[in-house]
């Protein structure tokens, strides 16, 4: 007789895994310590080890597993073969009188906890062995929803059992080298969230692609949570920062993306399945799962089960559609950025360019090329080619054999979050997953490329085209009294770069999130009634669907994508560059032809500081200011400093800093710095009236050397002239320096000449500039330049 071979969940701890498994043990270290932390977790019972060894026992079973996996090994019997054998004996056999009636009187008395008489459970594998910090063996055995009575329960327990030996189970641990005999299987019995009328999805501690441990990623969707566990739809995406969570006033959503969410599974009416799929309305495509209230009490509870395990988690979570009530169903070890240690930092770069086929999320962060393998259904698995690119609707744990053959793996659906993108990453198989279309674009023998070395979004490129792999030590980087810092743009890419031992942003740029995040002219959403183009409209319509005032879109997706970008570098200096598009570009953007007027040399032209103060944009840079007001005081990235460029005179430094003001930016309120790019010869000629008007100067190189050398620095004929090297450009950025630091004030620089010379970063050091700001592709390279150029001036060391 098995001694105790049920246990509530409250009774189990992280130091039961041998006997629970790590799902189970955790969801009683859940409830054991957490609950009184504000932590939700469902109430259930587990079966132990001991209870399934003893179902082997009674059934006689093990001698015949031994010899079926014998012959699987010995290649006299495939996989599929194998493990129908297995399951057989499983599903044949019976429980132990005292195990099955165990688990009967545990079910009741769940079912009295909860004052239901035939209680809906969910009934959950938990191997032993799974979720050890070396392994994930997330979803490797079944989960059977919505389960009701006794006979129901106890043949959902057997099936559990039974799917300890599916084929990618079987595949699994002989990747893993975990032996078969060895895993035994509790199963865990949990009180069904009604989820299927509400809302479910995964959570990380850290986010799973760059390993940034300061942000929590959360996946959602509607109905049951399979969907984005097993990635058959692409749900909604969520970042937090989580260092401001701390403050009750402050909301550090980072990113909030709508995902399409065509499908969700919920509860089946009638016959033998007990969950089935239903396409979603439009009205729950077109609307976030989440509210930003739900976002960060779910963020916040990742903290706590974070800090009570003292390493990044992957939780799975729910939303009663009853009751309105979340809870965390599921908490256990990430597996794959948590084991990544040490300074070593490698990067991929492609050195061609091709036609992009694809988007979708970038799974890893590395590039591979090879041949399109297009398979649809797993039906078809056997015909996959080792060293090909995958190519399926989904990826889910059934199709793990082929995973690790492969070179890399493009899916149509699934999210950053899901079981598919999990196990690609533990594999190391980069993925580009949710593309939405890849199955139909991509021709079976295409040569293709998959990037995901390009932040957070991946590409698949028509080609094989060609690429490097860089290695490089962090800790060999020496110290520098020069404070060096990165240029940033793309949020998709912030994260990217947070191992950078970087001093904050020089520059961030507002004009990628507009044109790239954003997309529509601001102006066109402040007087939508003046785009006459009846395509343009529709773009606009479905862009900022969801919000009730189009405006709201733009100060929404700015101020998230600014905080994205500030947040590796938090509470280091963000500077922001407020938009400086010219007119053309401008005119570019959805809607953006009904407000810009054409111009001869758009260089020199309606650009800057000029349209802030200027009817024809004030309003639209009224929503930049509420962007960055937002960001500052709502996110909590105080550390962001704005920078005004293409300041030309200081009356218009004038004019420009009173618009700010209006609109709640107000230069030292709220610790509020307001810097100037000197790019304008006026700037350094008047940097001394200047200095008196903003906290810091920010040298922009490009601009500079095109205005003193007259030199126009989109002019392919002109190439050869356009070098910032110049004596004159290099006098007017010594005469700068010299007068900025004058005034008491700071002076950095962010344009490509430090990253693209060597002599020009050792000049600027002897001029004693305050910081250099470089592209993150070149920091490592200009760093050790930098320290160089400073141990030749006999500056002080910066350790």
């Amino acid at each position: 007789m098995v001694q105790s071979p049920v246990k509530w969940f409250e009774d189990t701890g992280i130091g039961d895994v041998a006997q629970v498994g790590g799902k189970n043990a955790s969801l009683g270290e859940l409830i054991r310590s957490l609950t009184a932390r504000g932590v939700r977790v469902p109430d259930g019972f587990a079966t132990t080890a001991d209870a399934y060894r003893a179902f082997l026992d009674a059934n006689g079973i093990e001698a015949a597993m031994r010899s079926r996996i014998r012959d699987y090994r010995a290649g006299e019997a495939t996989l599929r073969a194998t493990g129908e054998a297995i399951r057989a004996l499983f599903l044949e056999s019976e429980f132990p009188v005292d195990i099955a009636g165990s688990i009967r009187t545990h079910y009741r008395e769940l079912g009295r906890r909860a004052g239901l008489e035939r209680l809906s459970v969910a009934v959950r594998s938990s191997a032993t062995a799974e979720d050890l910090p070396d392994a994930s063996f997330a979803g490797q055995q079944e989960t059977f929803l919505n389960v009701a009575g006794e006979r129901d329960l106890l043949d959902a327990c057997r099936r559990c059992y039974a799917s300890l030996f599916t084929d990618r189970a079987i595949s699994y641990r002989e990747i893993k080298g975990f032996g078969h005999l060895d895993v035994a299987l509790s199963i865990g019995v949990q009180r069904m969230v009604r989820s299927d009328v509400g809302a479910s999805g995964v959570m990380f501690s850290i986010d799973t692609d760059s390993g940034f441990p300061r942000a929590a990623v959360i996946s959602a969707a509607w109905g049951l949570g399979e969907t984005v566990v097993q990635g058959t739809i692409n749900p909604d995406n969520y970042v937090v920062f989580k260092p401001l969570l701390t403050d009750p006033d402050l909301a550090p959503i980072i990113e909030k993306t709508l995902g399409s969410k065509e499908r969700k599974m919920v509860y089946s009416r009638g016959g033998s399945a007990r969950t089935r799929m239903m396409d979603t309305s439009d009205a729950e495509r077109r609307t976030f799962v989440l509210d930003d209230a739900e976002i960060l009490a779910l963020a916040r509870w990742a903290v706590t089960v974070e800090e009570h395990y003292g390493r990044p988690m992957d939780m799975e979570w729910a939303r009663d559609g009853v009751t309105g009530e979340l809870f965390l169903v599921q908490a256990r070890p990430e597996t794959v950025q948590s084991r990544k240690t040490g300074p070593r930092f490698v990067l991929h770069h492609l050195l061609e360019r091709g036609e992009v086929l694809a988007t979708g999320s970038a799974v890893g962060d590395s590039i591979a090329h090879g041949t399109a393998c297009v398979i649809r259904t797993a039906a078809d698995i056997a015909e996959f080619r080792d060293g090909a690119i995958l190519v399926t609707e989904m990826t889910d744990p059934d199709w793990v054999p082929v995973m690790k053959r492969a070179a890399g793996i493009v899916t149509d659906h699934g999210g950053p979050t899901s079981h598919a993108a999990i196990v690609s990453r533990e594999l190391g198989v980069p993925a580009v997953v949710g593309t939405g279309n890849a199955t139909g674009v991509l021709a079976e023998g295409q040569a293709v490329t998959i990037s995901c070395a390009e932040g957070a979004q991946g590409r698949v490129y028509a080609g094989s085209l060609a690429f490097e792999t860089e290695e490089v030590d962090l800790g060999e980087l020496p110290a520098t009294r020069t404070a060096v810092m990165v240029n940033i743009a793309s949020p998709a890419a912030a994260f990217q770069w947070w191992r950078l031992p970087a001093a904050g942003v020089g520059l961030a740029r507002m004009e990628f999130i507009i044109s790239n995040l954003i997309r529509i002219h601001p102006m066109a959403l402040v007087h939508p009634d003046r785009v006459a183009d009846s395509a343009e409209t529709e773009q606009i319509r479905a862009l900022t669907s969801g919000y009730p005032d189009p405006t709201e879109y733009f100060v929404d997706t700015l101020a998230r994508g600014i905080g994205k970008l500030a947040a590796p570098y938090h509470p280091l200096p963000v500077i922001v560059r407020l938009s400086d598009f010219k007119t053309n570009e401008y005119a570019h953007l959805i809607g953006g032809a009904a407000f810009e007027l054409p111009e001869l040399n758009p260089m020199l032209g309606f650009r800057g500081a000029s349209r802030y103060y200027d009817d024809r944009y004030r309003e639209g840079f009224a929503l930049e200011c509420a962007a960055l007001k937002r960001v500052r005081e709502r996110l909590g990235f105080s550390n962001v400093i704005v920078m005004v460029p293409f300041c030309r005179t200081t009356q218009e430094a004038d004019k420009v800093l009173a618009v700010m003001a209006e609109n709640g930016l107000v230069r030292g309120g709220n610790g509020l710095q307001v810097y100037m790019m000197c790019e304008i010869p006026a700037n350094v000629v008047l940097a001394e009236e200047f200095a008196t008007r903003f906290d810091g100067f920010s040298i922009g190189s490009n601009d500079l050397t095109q205005l003193v050398l007259g030199v126009d620095r989109d002019s392919a004929q002109l190439a050869a002239l356009f070098d910032e090297r110049d004596p004159a450009v290099m006098a007017m950025i010594s005469e700068a320096i010299r007068k900025a630091h004058a005034a008491g004030i700071k002076i950095g620089i962010c344009g490509q000449g430090p990253s693209n010379h060597p002599e020009f970063a050792a000049f600027l050091v002897r001029e004693g500039i305050d910081s250099i700001s470089l592209n993150p592709d070149s920091f490592l390279l200009t760093v050790p330049a930098i320290a160089e150029a400073e141990n030749a001036e006999g500056l002080p060391s910066a350790g």
